[in-house]
């Protein structure tokens, strides 16, 4: 099995839906889905526009790519709000997040499909630690901070990922559309890398390039959502899970 990831299979084409939540990405929502839609793996983008006051999504609506679905949330509900919709609505056989903001890079998901593709995943992440690749140089506390919640996560699920709260996660779409998610805001991250770990389905971590922003270029995560994380992590500990499914509070 693992060889056959290392020879790199043959990515089909059309294979792969892409849930994109927006919300106020006017700037660079049209550059975003040009680069994904340049990959001749993409089957289709899902913009989930979450209640954007910018006109995000009009720009969505005047490109007129037959692969673009625009879905509308009349309010803002969060990033995981925006991405359980996008799930369900996707496609492909398999499911992947990408941000609107140009922090990722699309060519990039042609080396996370390759484990899927070939049978040797169900479930892979994209790190920004595991890597040789370009990056822009930009906040310490934040790379602190992603790494102190990687090491409590990999502490409650016992895995052992260098990149928990990456954007960048590839599904089997049957894996993706059979997980309960909860969380409306940046606490998708935690929970679903609980719940994959409670599933026992095969992740695998690619190494990926990362040209984060600053907040005055539009940044938004911030510490509250730190936060919202730490309490994520405990709520969907394998503990605290069993306690939950058998109804105690």
């Amino acid at each position: 099995m693992l060889r056959s990831v290392l020879e790199s299979p043959q990515i089909p084409d059309r294979c792969l839906s892409v849930v994109m939540p927006a919300y106020n990405e006017g700037l660079t929502i049209a550059e975003a889905l040009r680069r994904v839609l340049a990959q001749p793996f993409v089957l289709e983008v899902l913009v989930v526009d979450d209640g954007s006051t910018d006109g995000t999504a009009s720009i969505v609506e005047a490109l007129g790519d037959h692969r673009v679905s625009l879905l509308r949330n009349a309010v803002n509900q969060g990033k995981g709000a925006a991405l359980q919709r996008g799930f369900q609505a996707a496609r492909g056989p398999f499911v992947a997040v990408q941000d609107a903001d140009l922090e990722y890079d699309p060519r990039d998901l042609g080396r996370l499909l390759e484990p899927l593709v070939s049978g040797a995943a169900d479930v892979v992440y994209g790190s920004r630690f595991l890597t040789g690749d370009a990056h822009r140089v930009l906040y310490f506390w934040h790379s602190v901070g992603n790494r102190f919640l990687t090491l409590l996560s990999n502490a409650t699920t016992n895995l052992n990922l260098t990149d928990m709260e990456t954007c960048y996660k590839v599904f089997r779409l049957e894996v993706i559309q059979s997980v309960p998610l909860e969380e409306k805001r940046f606490g998708f991250e935690p929970e679903i890398t609980a719940k994959v770990a409670a599933g026992r389905w095969r992740i695998y971590e690619v190494g990926i390039s990362y040209q984060g922003r600053t907040y005055e270029e539009g940044k938004k995560i911030g510490w509250r959502d730190g936060i919202q994380a730490l309490k994520c992590i405990a709520k969907y500990s394998p503990p605290a899970s069993r306690i939950r499914s058998a109804g105690i509070r």
